[in-house]
């Protein structure tokens, strides 16, 4: 049983560790609004029944502009529900998912992918 969960435990690590930036996975509904040292802004559309691919996002704020339902499985294959009402904004850990609308409108979106510390080094002098 032991050996079994390790394989397990293993296989989920490979998954996380494998997955693509979202914008190569899923390039039909992501779309680069700006990117620069500090940030990524991506819009991102799909209508109800669409599915992503498995993908990586770094740290990141999600701005909803429509209403919307979608389920999130996670390389475990846990199931998340999620539902917005527009203009709700979300703040996540990264994450490696899978996300597909189940609702009867599309989602569209603003996400801020947050990218690795660049502060100003000049004010740490």
């Amino acid at each position: 049983m032991l050996r079994l969960s390790l394989i397990i435990a293993s296989l989920a690590l490979s998954a996380t560790a494998a997955a693509q930036d979202a914008v190569s996975t899923d390039g039909d509904k992501y779309r680069v609004l700006l990117e620069n040292e500090r940030v990524r802004v991506l819009e991102y559309r799909d209508r109800p029944g669409e599915k992503t691919h498995q993908h990586r996002h770094p740290a990141f704020v999600l701005y909803a502009i429509e209403p919307f339902k979608r389920t999130i499985t996670l390389p475990d294959g846990k199931l998340i529900v999620r539902e917005f009402k527009a203009g709700e904004v979300l703040w996540s850990e990264a994450q490696t998912h899978i996300g597909e609308n189940v609702g009867q409108t599309d989602t569209h979106v603003i996400m801020v992918e947050l990218k690795q510390d660049t502060a100003d080094k000049t004010e740490k002098k």
